[in-house]
């Protein structure tokens, strides 16, 4: 069932909401899960809309309270396409919550590095050399031109995707329920988002080992070896482990003091 068949019930103005909040996403991080608070936030109208019951807006939030990282600028792409599917889920639809949950994880991944690139790699650095280049000059409208020239394509490019990821998503959601595969594009997101957590863990969780046999020039370092078993062996390992630690529901909190207080004394004795 698409969002049609159900009576479309998101506007503009809620897609206006999501540009807005949207701006909360560099203000509201942590280690953990990084933007997920924003996330929910950002979300949070579109809940209430679309689900009247405190049970389904429960099980919405707790699904967007997971672990959320991607380039500001293109976050809201991400958030118009979730609420597509928020809204076909709502409406009785066959999108169930790991199809959602799937299909951001499978978009943040590749959407950062095209956000990265092209806003804060490229964009802007060369808004903040046209601005510096003015300062240096001893005019202080440097600084001003260089928020200008950074800001104005990247909120509006913020706004435009909030309403074209809406858009899109819709379409899409249309096709797929009419060629009857949302059960096939479920499984596929399943894939790409696992493919995209395993992906983080070389590129967020860096274990490594000083450790080595011999001596001298002879030595025999036990990390070359192990990247040549697999590299990233160890973060692996830590993070099967913290894994296997953490579905035995234990406190957060607990948990990470304790990857702390063990990782200062591995670094102090010398293992990692």
């Amino acid at each position: 069932m698409s969002s049609k068949e159900g009576g479309s019930k998101i506007t503009k103005s809620d897609l206006n909401k999501i540009f807005l909040r949207s701006m909360t996403f560099e203000g509201s991080w942590d280690y953990e899960r990084q933007m997920y608070l924003a996330n929910a936030f950002t979300l949070g109208p579109i809940i209430k809309k679309l689900y009247p019951s405190k049970e389904d807006r429960a099980d919405a939030l707790k699904r967007h309270l997971e672990f959320f990282n991607i380039t500001p600028y293109l976050a809201t792409l991400v958030c118009g396409i979730v609420t597509a599917m928020e809204e076909v889920k709502a409406n009785g639809g066959e999108i169930g919550g790991e199809a959602i949950s799937n299909v951001k994880t499978s978009l943040m991944g590749p959407l950062s590095g095209i956000g990265d690139s092209l806003f804060l790699t490229t964009w802007r650095t060369i808004t903040a050399g046209i601005g510096c280049s003015i300062a240096m000059q001893g005019n202080p409208l440097g600084a001003v031109l260089f928020f200008l020239l950074f800001n104005i394509p990247a909120q509006a490019v913020r706004y435009i995707c909030a309403i074209k990821g809406y858009e899109m998503g819709s379409k899409l959601l249309v096709k797929l329920s009419e060629t009857n595969i949302m059960k096939r594009l479920t499984r596929l997101t399943g894939v790409v988002g696992m493919m995209a957590v395993g992906a983080m863990i070389a590129s967020m969780v860096s274990v490594t080992t000083p450790l080595a046999f011999g001596s001298g020039d002879e030595a025999l370092a036990i990390q070359g070896v192990l990247d040549q078993i697999m590299p990233c062996l160890l973060s692996v390992i830590a993070t099967a482990v913290i894994y296997w630690v953490m579905g035995k529901k234990p406190n957060t909190a607990v948990v990470l003091v304790s990857i702390v207080v063990f990782s200062i004394a591995c670094s102090a004795v010398g293992i990692l």
